[in-house]
Formats: C-alpha cells, sequence, structure tokens
C-alpha cells in the first residue's frame, strides 16, 4: 500500500524532513520525503497500512519546532520503491 502526504505549515528550516524519515524507517516503510519549492513538504510512503497510519498521525504534529497547518493523504500512484527505506530526495 502507498500513500502521498502534503505537509504545510512551517515545515522547512525546522529538521522536518529527517524526522519524518527516521520516523518512518523506524515503522519499516520505504518511499521519499522533499521540500517543495512553495514551502511544503512532501512524502510518498509505501508499507503496512498500520505503520502508514502512524506515520500519517506522526506528520500532522512533526518534529518539536514544526508547526504544522494540514496534512493532505492522497492514495499514491507510484510503484513502490526497490530500496527498503525513506529518503530524503532533493527539492522540486
Amino acid at each position: 500500500m502507498g500513500k502521498r502526504l502534503m505537509i504545510n505549515g512551517r515545515v522547512q528550516g525546522v529538521g522536518y524532513r529527517m524526522a519524518f524519515a527516521d520516523a518512518a524507517n523506524a515503522l519499516g516503510l520505504s518511499g521519499w520525503v522533499r521540500n517543495r519549492l512553495d514551502g511544503s513538504v512532501e512524502a510518498s510512503v509505501h508499507g503496512d497500512n498500520n505503520a502508514i497510519t502512524e506515520i500519517v498521525t506522526w506528520a500532522k504534529n512533526g518534529p518539536p519546532a514544526a508547526r504544522v497547518e494540514s496534512v493532505q493523504v492522497f492514495d499514491g500512484e507510484e510503484s513502490a520503491p526497490a530500496h527498503q527505506h525513506v529518503q530524503v530526495v532533493p527539492t522540486r
């Protein structure tokens, strides 16, 4: 199962991507997370339904310095990645 998350608020410059990757990796998810030029963060995660539910819950708070305003969750359209972890990828 895969989901795409769009996270808005004060989520850049606060360690959000690295904290997201750490949390997602601890849950056994795979995928990626990146900053977007509009100031949001986008993530694509694949794995167990319960783990995805947990990372969505985590994303609504983020790391201590973040101020999350909204998290939108969409069904993922891409295949699960070959790697078995969540990696930080370049801004798009």
